[in-house]
C-alpha cells in the first residue's frame, strides 16, 4: 500500500489533533480544582450585586414619592435605574473574573 501526499497530510493533521487533545487533557489534570462552594459564592455575589442596587433604588423612590410627589413614580423610575446599575455591576464583575481566568491559563501554557 503506497501513501500519496493527501494521505500523509491527513495523517499529519490527525496526529496534530491527537497531540492537541492530549495537551488539553494533561493541562486539565494539572489545573487547580475549584470547589463547588466557590461556584455557589459566585452566583451569590452576582445575585447580591443586582439585588442591592434594585432594592435601594426602590426604597429611595418610595421616600421621594412621599416627600416630593411628581406626575411620574419615583419608585418605579429608581427601581429600574437600580436594576440596570446592578446588572452593569454584575457584568463588570463577571468580565473581570473571566479575564483573570484566561490570563491564568495563558501564563500556565507559556
Amino acid at each position: 500500500m503506497s501513501y500519496n501526499s493527501d494521505d500523509k497530510k491527513r495523517e499529519k493533521g490527525f496526529l496534530e489533533e491527537v497531540e492537541s487533545k492530549e495537551r488539553q487533557m494533561l493541562a486539565a489534570r494539572e489545573e487547580e480544582k475549584r470547589s463547588e462552594w466557590r461556584g455557589f459564592g459566585t452566583f451569590g455575589m452576582i445575585g447580591w450585586s443586582v439585588a442591592v442596587p434594585t432594592v435601594l433604588g426602590a426604597v429611595l423612590g418610595m421616600w421621594l414619592d412621599d416627600r416630593y410627589p411628581q406626575i411620574f413614580s419615583w419608585t418605579l423610575t429608581l427601581l429600574i435605574a437600580g436594576l440596570f446599575t446592578g446588572c452593569a455591576l454584575a457584568w463588570q464583575w463577571i468580565d473581570k473574573e473571566n479575564t483573570a481566568m484566561h490570563e491564568h491559563k495563558k501564563k500556565r501554557d507559556e
